[in-house]
């Protein structure tokens, strides 16, 4: 599956603790990635500078669904499964 154009909900709901650049320490679940642009493109696509979760997080059915707000909910429900505090 491709990523559907101007989604952006795993530049949103997931946090990142790897550097992002504007973002040095990471970002917070539930904020926008700085690099993530007004249309919901990010631009670090394909540039080194991207974070590696970035780039092995692939689209898919499961998590994607029809919509932004399916997977922006989705998204959310995973960080929240998987959060140091909740292990």
């Amino acid at each position: 599956m491709k990523c559907r154009v101007g989604c952006g909900a795993c530049c949103i709901a997931p946090s990142i603790s790897s550097p992002i650049p504007g973002m040095p320490d990471g970002k917070p679940a539930g904020v926008r990635c700085i690099q993530l642009t007004p249309d919901n493109r990010c631009r670090l696509y394909g540039h080194p500078d991207r974070p590696a979760i970035c780039g092995r997080l692939r689209a898919n059915e499961e998590m994607c669904g029809e919509t932004f707000e399916y997977a922006l909910h989705w998204l959310a429900d995973l960080e929240r499964m998987t959060s140091p505090a909740d292990l």
